[in-house]
């Protein structure tokens, strides 16, 4: 399994439903059914909307910190052996705290699954807390606020949830402020929402990845700014498949495109409890479509390190480790456009 960073997932997305069923009972929460098989096959969906449906109802076993200790520990471990070594995690707290749970315990409990993860199976988490865009920018700047004093337990801010209807210019106070703070910039753009929606979160709210990022292909003045300045994309095939925000064959998938228009692309799993998948399965169904060699796989793993937060030594020594599994493999690797 190529070493690599995970980018693009939402802890809240990784709530396996054996995990669901545990908490409900655990908090004595009243689930549509406690059938394992039934509530799978709540997770067919048409659109974004469907998705978030089915979504923010079970957040609603998440109660204490304990459970969200046990949601980040099991991911990270599920992580671990998919070969992730990195993780930046999202985490929805407006999801939360509009239910009733304190930021403290949010924050307080992710972070703890984190080092308990780190201890564990050695792999290294951040979190970075994302604003619910249909809850507005007044919202998101309140949000912020709240989390502040608990500064010390994430690395950035994001922008996620519904896309269409709420552009990144919405919350340029939120980003300021977090910029201020010294805090990374993420943003999902370019899913559903057009190059317009790229282009804002780049000039308005200033971030440094795009998450998703598809729709970018559309604007060829937007790609040669990405190329240019190599703003990382987190891209999540099976996402896109299971939103139908891509063709429903990977096989036509734009990774490629991505690629060969050299930009700095990686992959991610996005809400893997949902859309069928972690990282490693995401590249091997890219591999098992025919969009992605050995080779390639690599390079997107290096992507995925050359474009995470880790400070310079870390990232190199993660580098390091990738060339070194590809040529245990007779695989060379150019270090990303960034790196050299």
């Amino acid at each position: 399994m190529w070493p690599t960073a995970e980018l693009h997932v939402h802890i809240e997305g990784t709530l396996e439903v054996p995990l669901l069923l545990t908490l409900a009972q655990r908090n004595d929460i009243a689930l549509p059914s406690h059938d394992a098989a039934v509530l799978r096959a709540r997770y067919e969906f048409s659109c974004l909307q469907d998705f978030l449906d089915v979504y923010y109802d079970n957040l609603a076993v998440l109660v204490h910190e304990r459970d969200f200790a046990d949601l980040a520990l099991a991911y990270l471990q599920r992580a671990a052996t998919a070969g992730v070594r990195r993780a930046e995690i999202f985490f929805d707290p407006q999801s939360h705290t509009s239910r009733g749970v304190a930021m403290g315990t949010v924050v307080r409990g992710l972070s703890r699954g984190i080092e308990q993860a780190r201890e564990l199976y050695g792999i290294d988490g951040a979190l970075i807390l994302c604003f619910l865009r249909h809850l507005g920018g007044d919202a998101a700047v309140a949000t912020l606020r709240e989390a502040l004093p608990l500064r010390e337990h994430f690395i950035g801010v994001g922008l996620d949830s519904s896309e269409v209807g709420f552009p990144p210019s919405l919350f340029r106070e939120a980003f300021e402020i977090a910029a201020a703070e010294g805090l990374h910039r993420v943003a999902h753009a370019g899913e559903e929402g057009g190059p317009d929606y790229v282009w804002e979160a780049l000039d308005v709210l200033g971030v440094e990845r795009i998450d998703h990022g598809n729709r970018a292909l559309e604007d060829a003045e937007l790609m040669a700014v990405l190329r240019h300045r190599q703003i990382p994309l987190t891209v999540c095939p099976l996402s896109n498949v299971a939103l139908r925000t891509a063709s429903a064959d990977l096989a036509e998938h734009p990774l490629p495109v991505m690629l060969d228009e050299g930009l700095l692309v990686s992959v991610h799993s996005d809400d893997p409890a949902y859309f069928g998948g972690y990282v490693d399965d995401n590249v091997a169904a890219l591999r098992s479509a025919g969009v992605v060699s050995e080779a390639t796989a690599g390079r997107l793993a290096a992507n995925a390190v050359m474009s995470s937060f880790l400070d310079g030594d870390a990232k190199a020594r993660l580098l390091d480790e990738v060339r070194a599994y590809g040529a245990a493999r007779g695989i060379e690797l150019l270090a990303p456009a960034s790196a050299r």
